[in-house]
């Protein structure tokens, strides 16, 4: 009786989520500044504090799917070298984190709108023509929208699709507005100081999913946040405790729900509103999240909201591939969540002009509401509306193309 005792009292002290319902550690990232001579021993340095908090996390059950590595913008890295030697640099790099295990961000290409161009002639080279690395362009910031810019991503995009195997290349480009720096996650995460920092990403939207199918529209931000906030803070404490061990600056957490695959924000959305995502009440859970997102008691880094990623997420995609929700849906949420245009599958025969379009609409609403947003869009050379994507990337689920209003 004593024994049977003991185990109610376990199994009533067990906390709400089981094991496999904890968060996995989307990203470890280490901000570091390097130059073409000094390159190595820098993310040597990082690597082993970046391994070591891997260690941490899994020591506590987290599951840990990355550590990565952003460097100072890749201008600066390579300055007074030619476009031939830069790229022969970038592509050491690039070799460099294949056989060390880690995702590279070279950081943005612009960051001014007055930033000079050759960066971007480079950064198109580098997308089309490396596996890891990954970088962005800045097209809004706190004194305003980066026209300039805006063409300029648009550019990439359209030369990366028709130059990347599968024209897969833009997965690792983004364009970003509002997005301050030391965010975690890729491809926007940037920085411009003297290094040494590092942030940390949640992939939480198994959390979301547990607390939505128990939850109601009346309940679900106050048990969102209790749910996020648990883990989270547990998750800050162990980063601060890497700072403390290691010397590194801790920067920040972003408790933002990334969904990857199965693990779905999508799902998550449809069963608190028990219809498909796109449907009325879409916009509601979307704001229900980011409000739960806000609350949680961490020191918060990078988007710090919801995202929306449609080829990262298989309900999301499937969705998408039946037409419930489009380009304008994704934007009408991100007035109240943190998602932008988050790989979006696109025709072939999408122009320039319409990609700067898009982007300028994700910035102009950025701009407007003072909140970091991205554009992140994947058009494939070759495929009409119709057609289903062809990618092959781990973490891109393929889907039907649709057509452009």
């Amino acid at each position: 009786m004593k024994i049977i005792r003991l185990l109610l009292v376990i199994a009533v002290s067990l906390p709400l989520f089981a094991q496999s319902d904890r968060p996995k550690v989307r990203a470890i990232t280490a901000f570091v500044r390097i130059t073409p001579s000094d390159y190595e021993t820098k993310i040597a340095d990082a690597l082993k504090m970046l391994r070591a908090a891997k260690s941490d996390y899994e020591h506590h059950g987290y599951t840990v799917e990355s550590i990565r590595i952003t460097t100072n913008p890749f201008p600066e890295i390579v300055k007074g070298m030619s476009q031939s030697d830069a790229l022969a640099l970038l592509q050491k790099l690039d070799t460099l984190s294949q056989r060390e295990s880690f995702d590279p961000n070279i950081g943005p290409a612009l960051l001014h709108d007055s930033d000079a161009t050759a960066s971007v002639e480079l950064l198109k080279q580098v997308l089309s023509q490396t596996k890891n690395l990954e970088s962005s362009i800045i097209v809004a910031d706190s004194e305003g929208i980066h026209w300039n810019s805006v063409r300029a991503a648009a550019s990439v995009v359209k030369y990366v699709e028709e130059h990347s195997e599968h024209s897969q290349g833009n997965f690792n480009f983004t364009a970003t507005a509002m997005l301050a720096p030391y965010g975690p996650f890729f491809p926007g995460s940037y920085h411009t100081g003297p290094g040494g920092d590092f942030s940390v990403g949640l992939e939480g939207a198994s959390v979301v999913q547990h607390v939505f199918a128990h939850a109601t529209m009346a309940d679900a931000t106050s048990k969102l946040t209790e749910a996020l906030s648990r883990y989270a803070v547990e998750c800050e404490r162990i980063a601060k405790e890497t700072a403390k061990q290691s010397g590194w600056n801790y920067r920040g957490l972003d408790p933002t729900p990334a969904p990857l695959a199965g693990v779905s924000i999508g799902a998550a959305i449809e069963s608190l509103t028990h219809a498909k995502f796109g449907s009325s009440g879409t916009m509601t859970a979307a704001a229900t999240i980011t409000q739960a997102v806000k609350a949680v008691p961490v020191q918060h880094v990078g988007y710090s909201g919801l995202m929306v990623p449609i080829l990262e997420d298989a309900v999301l995609a499937q969705r998408w591939s039946e037409g419930t929700f489009n380009i304008d849906s994704v934007l009408a949420y991100s007035a109240v969540c943190g998602t932008g245009l988050d790989t979006i599958p696109l025709p072939g025969n999408v122009t320039e002009d319409q990609l700067a379009r898009m982007i300028g609409d994700m910035a102009s609403l950025a701009w407007k509401w003072k909140k970091p947003l991205s554009a992140r869009l994947q058009p494939v050379t070759g495929k009409n509306p119709g057609d289903k994507t062809e990618f092959n990337d781990p973490f891109l689920t393929n889907a039907v193309l649709q057509k452009l209003p």
